[in-house]
C-alpha cells in the first residue's frame, strides 16, 4: 500500500472528521447505510494495481474462451435454472487478498470470483465522500482504464440500460427495500433512474412482465438481476406466490441468473496462475493432501462465507455426503499491510468488471475494498473492531 500518502492520511485523520464523512455519506439516502463504513479508504502503489491488473485479465480471459459454457454447465442447479440465458455475463466481480509471497513481496491472491453485480452505484457515491471529506489528492482515482465519473456512468448506463429507457428496465431483489445493499440500489436509481422493485411487485400477463409505477403498468424490458436464489431457498413454495422467474420470459437479463453460478467458487478449479490458490473439486480428490492444514473447505452454493469450514480436518472431509459440491482450496494468508493507527489490517480489493451488449470483452471499471481485523473478512468477524468495514481502494490515475 502507498506509504506516503498513508502517512499523510493519518496524520491528518481525526474521529470528528469521521463522524462528519458518515453524515456526509448518509446525507440525502433514503435510509442510513447499514453496514460499516471503514474510516480510511485503500492506497495502492502503482506496482500492487499492475499485479491486480494482470490477475485480473489472466481471469478474464479464461472467462473468454469458446469453452467456458461448457466447463461450467454442471454448476447451475436444477431447480434454479433460469430460461434464456444470454452469451456473457454483465458483471464480473473478483476478489483478491492482499497476501505476502514466499519472497517477501506484496501480492494478490484471488479469494473469489462472482457473475454478480455488486456495488456499482455505491462505490462512486463513497469515493467522492472520502475524497471531499479526507481531501483525497486530484491525481488519485478508483477508477481504471481511463475513466472518470462521468465516462464510468456512461458505461454502466450502457450496460444496464442498452436500448431501454429507463422506466423500461427495473432493479429487482427480494424484499428489495429491506435488502442491506438497498443503498445501492437507490443511488443507482439516481444515477441511471431504474426503478427498484421487489419480486412480488412482478405483475405477469401471458410471458410478459409489468410493474406498477403509482398508478400506471409500466411493462419491463429488462431486468437488472440482484436476486440471489439462496434467499429464497427456504420456501419451498415461493414460486406459488410470486411470478416464476425460471420460466420462459420475453424480458432480458442485466445480468442472466446462470451466470451468478458459472462465475463462482465453481470456476477456481479451471484456472492457474500464480494468483490463484490451489483448489480441487472434493470429489476429484486423490489423495487427501498432507498438510491439511493450510487448506480450506468451501461449499459450492453457499453465500457470505456460509459453511467454509477454516480447520479441515480428515473426518470433516468423510462426512461430506455432496463432495461433487465443494471444493478443496489452499488457505490465503493475508497481510496486515494498511497501518491503522494502533497496528496493521488486513485488504480485500474486489476488481469491478462491466460487460455490455456488443463488446467484445468485459472493461474493467471501478473497484470496492474490505478491511478486515478478523479471522475472516465480513461483517460477522469484525464487529468490535476499528479501522474495517468497506471502503474503496484509490490509486494513481
Amino acid at each position: 500500500m502507498n506509504p506516503s500518502i498513508r502517512t499523510t492520511y493519518n496524520q491528518n485523520f481525526t474521529e470528528e472528521k469521521y463522524a462528519e464523512f458518515l453524515l456526509s455519506l448518509n446525507d440525502g439516502l433514503k435510509n442510513p447505510i447499514e453496514f460499516r463504513i471503514a474510516e480510511t479508504p485503500v492506497f495502492l502503489t502503482d506496482d500492487f494495481r499492475d499485479k491486480l491488473l494482470q490477475a485480473g485479465q489472466e481471469i478474464v480471459d479464461k472467462i473468454l474462451q469458446p469453452d467456458f459454457k461448457e466447463l461450467t454447465e454442471r454448476s447451475i442447479p436444477d431447480k434454479w435454472r433460469v430460461a434464456n440465458e444470454n452469451d456473457h455475463p454483465h458483471f464480473i466481480a473478483l476478489d483478491f487478498g492482499v497476501c505476502k509471497d514466499d519472497a517477501g513481496n506484496i501480492v494478490p491472491k484471488l479469494i473469489e470470483l462472482q457473475g454478480f453485480p455488486s456495488l456499482y452505484g455505491f462505490q462512486v457515491h463513497l469515493g467522492e465522500n472520502y475524497r471531499h471529506t479526507f481531501h483525497i489528492p486530484g491525481n488519485q482515482s478508483i477508477y481504471f482504464n481511463g475513466l472518470d465519473k462521468s465516462g464510468y456512468l456512461a458505461l454502466l448506463k450502457k450496460t444496464i440500460l442498452g436500448p431501454y429507457q429507463p422506466h423500461e428496465v427495473v432493479l429487482m431483489d427480494v424484499n428489495a427495500p429491506k435488502q442491506k445493499t438497498a443503498v445501492d440500489f437507490y443511488i443507482t436509481e439516481r444515477y441511471i433512474g431504474t426503478p427498484v422493485v421487489s419480486l412480488e411487485d412482478l405483475i405477469q400477463e401471458g410471458n410478459q412482465l409489468f410493474y406498477m409505477q403509482g398508478e400506471e403498468k409500466k411493462r419491463i424490458k429488462r431486468i437488472y438481476n440482484r436476486l440471489i436464489f439462496d434467499e429464497i431457498e427456504g420456501d419451498p413454495e415461493i414460486f406459488s406466490k410470486v411470478v416464476d422467474i425460471r420460466q420462459p420470459l420475453d424480458v432480458e437479463w442485466i445480468t442472466h441468473p446462470n451466470w451468478f453460478y458459472r462465475v463462482s467458487k465453481f470456476t477456481m478449479p479451471f484456472l492457474q496462475g500464480e494468483c490463484i490458490p490451489k483448489t480441487q473439486f472434493l470429489h476429484e480428490l486423490k489423495t487427501v493432501p498432507e498438510d491439511l492444514q493450510n487448506y480450506v473447505l468451501k461449499p459450492l452454493f453457499s453465500f457470505a462465507g456460509q459453511g467454509v469450514i477454516i480447520d479441515v480436518t480428515d473426518g470433516d472431509i468423510a462426512k461430506i455426503p455432496d463432495p461433487e459440491n465443494w471444493i478443496l482450496q489452499e488457505k490465503v494468508s493475508y497481510e496486515p499491510v494498511l497501518q491503522a493507527p494502533d497496528g496493521g489490517v488486513k485488504v480485500e480489493i474486489r476488481l469491478l468488471y462491466l460487460w455490455p451488449d456488443g463488446d467484445a470483452q468485459p472493461t474493467l471499471a471501478i473497484n470496492l475494498a474490505r478491511l478486515s481485523r478478523g479471522k475472516m473478512i465480513g461483517v460477522r468477524y469484525n464487529k468490535d473492531f476499528d479501522w474495517v468495514g468497506g471502503t474503496v481502494a484509490f490509486m494513481h490515475k
